[in-house]
C-alpha cells in the first residue's frame, strides 16, 4: 500500500510525497499546471516550447551541457513532458543525489535565461520535431483524432503547436507565460521513493522559493457544442492505413471514469481482448490495435487505434462497429468481466513499482484536483463495475451521431467511410 504523504507550503507551493523504503533511488517531479489548453491561438505551441527552453541553461548551471553533466555525472536521467493540462520535468536518482535533483531543477525553472542563441537553435529542434510527428502516421493519427474530436478550441490544438507559432515566439512571450502560469499555486512538487516528507519539506523551502500566490490556472473552459465534422480523412502515400475511431466520453472525476475503463479493457486491453481477437487474429487486419481511454478535467473519449491492410479498412471499420454494437447490446460474460478488471488492476500494481509511475500519478491527481486514489480504493472501484454497467454505457456513448473517425492513409475521398458510419446502428 502506497504511503502518501502531503503537505502545502506558506507560498502554497503543494507537495506530495510517497516513501519506498523498497528502492534505494528516487524520482522528483515538478508538475504545473501549464500545458496547451492555457493557450491562445496566438501562442499555440508555447507550452512545449517553453518545456524545451528550460532545459536551455540557468545560473549555476548555464547551458544544456551543464545540465546533462550535473544528473549523468551521479548516474541519473531526466525528462521533461508536455500535455494538454500539464507539464512536468523529472529527474531520477540513487537516494544519497536527492539535493543535486532539487538543485539542477530549480535553476532549470527560476534561473532560466531564454537567451537569444539558444532560442533560435531550438526552434529548429521543434520544427524537426513537428516534422517527425507528421511524417510518422502511427503518430500523427492520435494528435489528428484530437483536433477532430475537440476542434477549433485549445483541446483540439496540437501540443507542439504551428510552425508559423514557432517561428515567430520572442523571448518576451515566454517569459510572460511563465510568470503568468509558473506560480506557487499551481506547482505541485511530486517526489516517490527512499524519502521523506521531512526531508523533501526542507529541500523545496530551500531551493522553489516561490513568491507566495493563491490564484490557480483555469485553463479556457471547453465547449461543448454539435461538431463541424466527424469524419477526416488525411491523404497519405502509406503502405498500411492507420485509423482512430472513437466517441466523445466525460471528464476525470465522472461517476463511470472506471466502468469506462473496463469497457475499454474488455474491447481492446490487451491480446486476448475482443478487438484484437477479431480484427487481428481471426482476420488479419491489422499488426496494432487497441482501445485507448482518455479523460481530461470536463471531457474525454474511448477510442480504437489501428494500424490495418489499406486494401480492407472497410471491412476493419466494419468489425471495429460490429463490436461496438456487440458490447452495447449483450451482457459481457462474469469470465471475461474478471478478466477485463485483473488486466486493469494487474497493470497498475505492476506501474506502481516504479517511482517514476507513482510520482506522476500522484503529482497529477494533486495539480488537478482530482481525488487521491489509493491501490485499494482502484480495486474497489474497478471489482465493483458490473456487466449491466458496461453494457449501458455503451449504449450510450457508441451512438451514431457520436461516432468519430480518422482515417490516414492513400484515400482520395469520404463518401465509402461516411457510408460505413451512416450503416451503423446501436
Amino acid at each position: 500500500m502506497l504511503n502518501i504523504k502531503k503537505t502545502t507550503l506558506s507560498n502554497r507551493v503543494r507537495i506530495v510525497t510517497v516513501p519506498m523504503r523498497s528502492t534505494e533511488a528516487v524520482t522528483v517531479m515538478i508538475m504545473a499546471r501549464a500545458g496547451s489548453r492555457h493557450e491562445t491561438r496566438s501562442i499555440n505551441g508555447i507550452s512545449h516550447f517553453l518545456e524545451h527552453m528550460f532545459f536551455k541553461g540557468g545560473k549555476r548551471y548555464p547551458d544544456p551541457q551543464s545540465v546533462a553533466e550535473a544528473i549523468d555525472s551521479i548516474g541519473g536521467v531526466f525528462n521533461a513532458f508536455t500535455d494538454n493540462e500539464f507539464v512536468g520535468y523529472y529527474v531520477k536518482v540513487a537516494k544519497e543525489h536527492i539535493g543535486t535533483a532539487f538543485d539542477v531543477l530549480s535553476d532549470m525553472l527560476l534561473n532560466a535565461r531564454f537567451d537569444k542563441d539558444g532560442l533560435e537553435r531550438e526552434r529548429g529542434v521543434i520544427l524537426e520535431e513537428y516534422k517527425m510527428l507528421n511524417d510518422d502516421p502511427k503518430l500523427l493519427v492520435g494528435d489528428a483524432f484530437e483536433r477532430l474530436m475537440f476542434g477549433d478550441q485549445p483541446l483540439g490544438w496540437s501540443v507542439i503547436g504551428l510552425p508559423a507559432v514557432i517561428k515567430k515566439v520572442k523571448r518576451s512571450d515566454f517569459v510572460n507565460y511563465k510568470n503568468k502560469l509558473y506560480t506557487a499555486s499551481n506547482i505541485v512538487v511530486a517526489v516517490a521513493g527512499n524519502t521523506s516528507l521531512a526531508e523533501v519539506t526542507k529541500l523545496t523551502q530551500r531551493h522553489l522559493p516561490f513568491p507566495k500566490s493563491t490564484k490557480k490556472n483555469q485553463p479556457l473552459p471547453y465547449r461543448n457544442g454539435r461538431r463541424n465534422a466527424r469524419l477526416n480523412i488525411i491523404n497519405k502515400k502509406t503502405e498500411q492505413a492507420h485509423l482512430a475511431l472513437g466517441v466523445p466520453t466525460f471528464g476525470s472525476r465522472h461517476r463511470d471514469r472506471y466502468v469506462s475503463k473496463v469497457l475499454s479493457a474488455i474491447l481492446g486491453g490487451g491480446m486476448s481482448s475482443r478487438l484484437f481477437t477479431s480484427v487481428r487474429e481471426r482476420q488479419g487486419l491489422a499488426y496494432y490495435v487497441y482501445s485507448d481511454d482518455t479523460h481530461y478535467v470536463d471531457i474525454g473519449y474511448l477510442a480504437v487505434h489501428a494500424g490495418v491492410d489499406k486494401e480492407r479498412i472497410d471491412l476493419a471499420i466494419k468489425t471495429i462497429l460490429e463490436e461496438f454494437t456487440k458490447v452495447a447490446h449483450e451482457l459481457v460474460s462474469p469470465k471475461e468481466l474478471k478478466k477485463a478488471k485483473d488486466y486493469l488492476i494487474g497493470h497498475f500494481v505492476l506501474s506502481m513499482e516504479d517511482s517514476d509511475a507513482v510520482a506522476m500519478r500522484l503529482g497529477l491527481q494533486e495539480l488537478l484536483e482530482n481525488p487521491t486514489e489509493t491501490l485499494t480504493y482502484i480495486r474497489q472501484q474497478i471489482k465493483s463495475v458490473t456487466a449491466e454497467q458496461v453494457r449501458d454505457l455503451a449504449r450510450r456513448i457508441f451512438t451514431q451521431d457520436a461516432l468519430t473517425l480518422l482515417v490516414i492513409g492513400p484515400y482520395s475521398g469520404q463518401k465509402k467511410f461516411s457510408d460505413l458510419l451512416k450503416r451503423y446502428k446501436v
